[in-house]
């Protein structure tokens, strides 16, 4: 089993400029499931409970610093980008002599904690470890050179390798873990004599051997977990990779998903027994699904909790709801934030619910909208009924009690209470209370004009 080190720190390379991305957005700062490539990087690292995360920036270094502003990370700048090797000089006077320090990269996002926890339980005061991978077209990558007894000697880059040097098919990821202290002293031997004029991090390998300190190389399980992203093309394989292996744990969990290829998870889903996801769903943030829960095509559900036996039907947006045991929502509902639905609350097509709490067994079921109201349980809303709660300046609340029903084309002027078994005539505007157990009716009078014509046009001579 694998121990992590006492104290470790996390060095993460995120100063490229990203020019073939093409893109005015720093390329750390590009999506994978919604968040910035970074913030998975930074994640991955967090779970491995480091003493330090120290993240090198350049390029957009502004920007990125104002998206990540809450992370707990100390940010270092690299002003000028002189190669690897340069960036983590940038961040070794802040690493303590006795840490092991782990280079990552914050255009590589996908590798696992546990392969980082692999990779650190072999590295220490005599040992570095360095995580490799096998290519079938290593093309662009450093190859690891190693002798005749399999002991890694050193990294070439592509540039700078031989004709038997390139046929090598182990690759660096770039990614490594030593003492700090071994790391201060290799940097400081560093030189840029190299087709690039850079610094190159990974000559520390040749000098770690000549110092007679064991490189471990770990072969990745799979390459996907060192993939970087440095174009669109890349950033569309490793999201690829990120959906599929999200849509796995959800089976493995299982979840029948309709298609894999075809779900989007982006954020902590936590699902219960027998739960149905069909194609183009997608989650994101903290989502909860209870037994049973099924989950029609092309729905958005964000940071909700949703109990067992409910059914979203297709092409719903749900954000930051909770809704309770065999409800039935959509299509084409939204749920708001701070909405409540309790035991068995139907919701239904072209219906928009905001800010509001509705008691088990009411129904809304067609072209309404709901916002800040509180609503009883079993009542009747019906089509077309909008809850008027915004006057330009301030946001007034209405009242439903239990039982009540209100009629289609309804208008309630918040503030505006509705009495228990109420029922509001079709078609009225409710601009004060309605008592409870009484019909109450505000329409205008009917009128028929019958001398009026309905205009024509003139027709072009």
């Amino acid at each position: 089993m694998s121990t992590r080190p006492l104290s470790l720190s996390v060095v993460i390379l995120a100063a490229g400029q990203g020019k073939r991305m093409k893109s005015d957005l720093p390329k750390v700062l590009q999506p994978l499931a919604g968040r910035p490539l970074l913030k998975h990087v930074i994640d991955t690292a967090r779970a491995l409970e480091p003493v330090s995360i120290h993240v090198v920036y350049g390029h957009g270094g502004d920007r990125v610093r104002e998206v990540l502003k809450d992370e707990k990370v100390s940010w270092v700048l690299q002003a000028e980008q002189l190669g690897t090797g340069h960036a983590v000089m940038q961040a070794a006077k802040h690493l303590n002599d006795s840490d092991v320090a782990l280079i990552l990269y914050g255009d590589v996002p996908l590798t696992r904690s546990q392969t980082l926890d692999e990779l650190l339980s072999h590295a220490g005061a005599k040992a570095m470890s360095l995580l490799t991978v096998m290519l079938d077209d290593p093309t662009g990558y450093g190859r690891v050179i190693r002798d005749s007894k399999e002991q890694v000697q050193k990294i070439v880059e592509q540039k700078d390798a031989s004709k038997k040097e390139l046929m090598v098919r182990e690759c660096n990821s770039g990614v490594m873990a030593m003492q700090a202290k071994l790391l201060k002293g290799w940097l400081s031997r560093l030189n840029n004599d190299n087709s690039q004029g850079e610094y190159y991090l990974t000559d520390v390998i040749a000098m770690a051997v000549k110092d007679g300190i064991k490189v471990n190389p770990q072969v990745v399980a799979s390459p996907a977990e060192v993939l970087g992203v440095n174009d669109k093309l890349q950033l569309a394989e490793v999201e690829a990779v990120y959906r599929r292996d999200r849509a796995r744990e959800l089976m493995v969990a299982g979840v029948t998903v309709v298609d894999p290829a075809r779900i989007d998870i982006r954020g902590d889903v936590k699902v219960g027994k027998d739960v149905y996801l069909d194609v183009n769903v997608v989650l994101e943030g903290q989502v909860s699904l209870g037994d049973r829960v099924r989950i029609g095509p092309n729905c958005v559900i964000r940071d909700c909790q949703i109990a067992e036996g409910t059914e979203v039907f297709p092409n719903s947006v749900l954000d930051r709801a909770t809704i309770g045991p065999d409800c039935h929502i959509g299509p084409f509902a939204r749920l708001r934030p701070s909405s409540t639905l309790a035991r068995g609350v139907h919701i239904g097509n072209f219906v928009e619910v905001k800010n509001s709490q509705i008691a088990a067994g009411s129904k809304a079921n067609h072209l309404t909208y709901l916002g800040d109201s509180t609503i009883g349980s079993k009542v009747n809303v019906g089509a077309g009924t909008v809850t008027c709660n915004y006057d330009g300046v301030n946001k007034s609340r209405t009242q439903i009690e239990d039982g009540a029903f209100i009629g289609s084309g309804s208008m309630l002027v918040a503030p505006v209470k509705v009495g228990e078994n109420a029922t509001i005539g079709a078609g009225s505007t409710i601009t004060k209370d309605a008592p409870p157990g009484k019909l109450t009716v505000a329409r205008g009078k009917q009128v028929t004009v019958d001398a009026w014509k309905r205009p024509t046009k003139k027709l072009s001579p």
